[in-house]
């Protein structure tokens, strides 16, 4: 075990109060669960570790690196349970955790569409650093709203910025997955992390060649490409005949861009309350695949 920051730390309520001012919980969406699972909020932190899933690996990895808090991306108690006994999967987690003194916070759809949120970070490791909100691409301001929309500074092909957005991914086993005209040219991009076939409406009002996502089934993506295959859209303002192109990326890949961006922003907001504490990026992969075959 790693030894412990020996420096003032916050208590886990002062973390709670700059993560609630960072990102907000009422900007979450209805049906999540945002804030903290475990731990006293009078406790001192030193060390918190950054993941993007609360699973018996990062449990383990902050035991292993002594951590106080593991903050995640994704909430252990999204459904309600009716046990925490121990042989169950939540229960066992929450044992583990009140066992070695480890609190549980999560950020989840607060931190989505947040400014510096996953969304933004995002597009942003694909070269564009000037975007807006999905669901409102027209606004001036760089607000809090679902995915993001921008312009590369340059056309592509898609199969040259299906290269980029490979190479700015963390490795998976199921790697990268292109629908489209791979010699097509691309420049307006639309990205949202995680699970995103929900918005294809909002991608299409908002002109993108190309849609960056996760976790694209069968039938919305197919639907989608059917669409842009139908050149009468391009007249009915949404969106040019052909697009957009799909790319789909794992879901655990297109969220933990964010982990340092959001230890960084902790780390500092404390530091400006005159508290210390020691941020630690996971470096466990929990994307669940583990082999890809060719068929």
């Amino acid at each position: 075990m790693l030894a412990k920051n020996t420096d003032q730390g916050p208590t886990l309520a002062q973390v709670l109060a700059v993560a609630e001012r960072l990102w907000p919980y009422d900007t979450a969406e209805s049906w999540d669960v945002v804030g903290l699972a475990v731990g006293d909020p009078s406790r001192e932190i030193r060390t918190i570790l950054f993941a993007v899933d609360p699973v018996d690996a990062t449990i383990a990895e902050a035991e292993a690196v002594g951590a106080d808090l593991l903050f995640t991306h994704h909430p252990l108690l999204l459904r309600g349970v009716t046990s925490v006994a121990a042989n169950t999967t939540k229960g066992g987690a929450i044992d583990r955790l009140i066992r070695g003194n480890i609190a549980l916070f999560n950020a989840h759809t607060n931190a989505d569409g947040a400014i510096g949120g996953v969304s933004e970070v995002l597009i942003e490791a694909l070269g564009i650093t000037r975007s807006r909100p999905l669901d409102d691409p027209d606004s001036i301001e760089p607000v809090f709203g679902i995915g993001r929309v921008g312009n590369l500074p340059t056309s592509v092909s898609l199969r040259e910025f299906a290269e980029t957005v490979a190479a700015a991914m963390p490795a998976t086993k199921g790697g990268v997955r292109v629908s489209g005209d791979l010699d097509a040219d691309v420049r307006r991009v639309a990205v949202c992390g995680g699970a995103g076939d929900g918005y294809f409406d909002q991608v299409r009002a908002a002109g993108a060649d190309v849609y960056v996502t996760a976790d694209l089934r069968h039938h919305p993506a197919s639907e989608a490409r059917e669409q842009a295959a139908r050149p009468a859209l391009e007249s009915a303002g949404r969106g040019a005949a052909g697009t957009p192109h799909l790319i789909d990326v794992s879901h655990w890949a297109s969220e933990s861009l964010w982990l340092h961006a959001a230890a960084a922003e902790i780390r500092s907001a404390l530091a400006q309350q005159g508290t210390t504490v020691e941020t630690i990026v996971s470096s466990v992969v929990t994307d669940p695949w583990t082999l890809r075959l060719p068929t």
